[in-house]
Parts: structure tokens; sequence; C-alpha cells
């Protein structure tokens, strides 16, 4: 029998009544029976966060998954093991549809991220026995320099992340994140600047960067003084850069190149 009109509306009041209360968070549909649901937080429902990165299943899989990667590189059997780790059904990682660059690109986030709460103890530590502060070039270095160490548990795994991160599909968001990681150096470092330099300051940067991490790669130095040696020397050498399109097309050349060697080691035809 067909509901009367005012049944009709009575219950599209009540959906939408429903609609507006506060409703428990489900359990995951892909979590593991049995295994503990991910910490909650309280945000105001009128005000909520802005969305991260990455969502709250993703991080979980992600934070476990990235503790297999010195053993395992990243790969999508790391992504299985955290799943796992996680609580989750080792189907999820379907949730991460980029597969294992969806795990480097969580690399250079968190270390991106880790930047800003570590910038006051480095500065600190170079200027104590200093009668002046660090000039904004000098501050540049260090947090390059800080940004290389975050690199430390992976760097053996490194070169194969550039492999991937050289894939085309992949070159945009890579591009992207090295962006955004010069960008923090220069905001952390107290750059003010608003003049055309601060596309070429940023652009240079980044290829020096990018430059510096490939060479840590195959660095054997102990506590890796000849890529800090390189990067000093690359900066000192800014102003030969020519352009944020010339940084990019080196960054691309110095990821393919890796990649290339990586596909080679592996005995994979080029």
């Amino acid at each position: 029998m067909a509901p009367s009109r005012a049944t009709s509306r009575l219950a599209a009041a009540a959906l939408r009544r429903a609609a507006h209360q506060p409703r428990p968070q489900p359990q995951h549909p892909l979590r593991r029976h049995g295994a503990a649901p991910s910490p909650s937080h309280y945000h105001s429902y009128d005000h909520p966060p802005p969305p991260g990165v990455f969502g709250a299943a993703e991080q979980a899989i992600l934070s476990a998954a990235y503790r297999h990667v010195p053993e395992h590189g990243f790969t999508a059997h790391a992504l299985s093991l955290g799943a796992r780790d996680a609580g989750y059904l080792d189907i999820s990682t379907n949730l991460l549809p980029e597969g294992p660059f969806s795990l480097i690109r969580y690399h250079l986030v968190t270390q991106r991220d880790a930047l800003a709460p570590r910038s006051a103890a480095v500065f600190h530590d170079e200027t104590r026995d200093a009668s002046s502060s660090l000039q904004v070039p000098d501050k540049v270095e260090r947090l390059a320099w800080e940004r290389l160490l975050g690199n430390k548990e992976v760097n053996h795994r490194w070169q194969e992340a550039l492999a991937i991160m050289a894939q085309p599909t992949h070159v945009p968001a890579s591009l992207r994140e090295l962006a955004l990681l010069a960008d923090e150096i220069y905001h952390l470092a107290g750059d003010a600047s608003v003049d055309p330099s601060w596309y070429t300051k940023r652009g240079s940067l980044s290829v020096i960067y990018a430059s510096s991490e490939l060479f840590m790669t195959n660095d054997r130095s102990p506590g890796y003084t000849e890529t800090r040696a390189f990067l000093q020397r690359r900066l000192d050498e800014t102003s030969k850069v020519g352009s944020t399109l010339g940084s990019v097309a080196q960054w691309v050349g110095f990821t393919a190149s890796a990649g290339v060697n990586v596909l080679r080691s592996k005995g994979v035809r080029i």
C-alpha cells in the first residue's frame, strides 16, 4: 500500500533531523574483527578542521607500513604488512590507489611537516655560541640539511623511491611536493621577499635539494658529511641556476636517471 502524503512528509522531516544529529563513528568495513579502532578526536560541528592529506584509514595503514620500509622498501608488500599491523584486511590497501607512491608521499609529507617543530632547535644549536643571529641563506642551508637527515632511515631505499617518482603519472605530484618543501624551507628561514626572486630562489633550492638527495644515496661517508659539503657547494652556486623551468627539467633528469639505473640493476632492459 502506498503511503499517504502526510506520512511521506513526516518521514522526510525525520530524515532531515537525523542527518543533522551527531552519530557514532561506524566500524570500518575493512578493519579486522576485534581490532581496536583508531583514536577519535573531537572537532567542532560548526567549524570542522580542514581535511589532511590522508584520511584516517590511510593514515593508519601508511604509518604502520612506513615502519617496514627499511626492510622491504616502498613496496606493495610493505603496504600489506602495514594494513595487517593496523588491524585491516589486506584488501584495504585498495584505499591507496597510488600504491607504493602513497607510501613515498607519506614520507615526503611527514618529513616536511616535521621541519617546523625542529627548526627552533636547529637554529638554537647553531647560534648559541654565535654573536649574531643566522641570516636567511644560513637558515636555508641548515633546514635543507635537516630535511636530508630525515632520509637517513630509508636512504638505502631512496633510489627505488626515485624510480617510482620518475614515472610519468607521479612526476606532477612529486614536483609539487618538492616545491612545497622549498617554500616551507624559505618560510621557516624568514624569507619575506615578494619580488620575482621569490620564484627563482625556490626553483633553485628545489633542484639543489633534489641533487643533494640523489648524491646522498651513494654517500658512504660518516654522518653523510660529503652530502652536506655537496649541498653547501651547490647553494654557493645558486646564482648559476637559471630558472624554475630549468630546475624542473633538472629534477626530472635526476629522478629519471636514478630510475633507469635502478631498473637496470634489476635486470630490466631499457
